[in-house]
């Protein structure tokens, strides 16, 4: 259930985040709303997830997946690129989240 709400604080990280490009610069009220409401949300459940996982594990985590998805999401939905040296970069966060959580004695199993 742990990585249930670090999950979902991560796909609210990733709302809020791409909401912000929305809102231009605060300028919309609806987006801006919603991108409150998105962090709101998404600190929560990091809170709830903070309970169980360690902060460190749960923030890189957070952080790592939160930065991958967001640069998925200005790809595909603003139409943005992304480099090789871009892509070479996330990748090896991925590499580093999957390293964290499945073999550090730090994580929380």
């Amino acid at each position: 259930m742990k990585y249930l709400y670090l999950a979902v604080a991560i796909v609210f990280e990733v709302i809020g985040s791409s909401l912000i490009k929305v809102s231009d610069g605060f300028t919309k009220l609806w987006p801006t709303v919603f991108t409150f409401i998105a962090f709101v949300i998404c600190f929560y459940a990091l809170s709830i997830a903070l309970r169980s996982i360690p902060l460190g594990i749960a923030y890189a985590s957070w952080a790592g997946l939160g930065i991958v998805l967001t640069a998925l999401v200005s790809l595909f939905v603003f139409k943005q690129s992304i480099d090789l040296p871009a892509m070479l970069g996330m990748g090896l966060i991925i590499a580093g989240v999957i390293v964290i959580n499945f073999f550090s004695k730090s994580s929380a199993h």
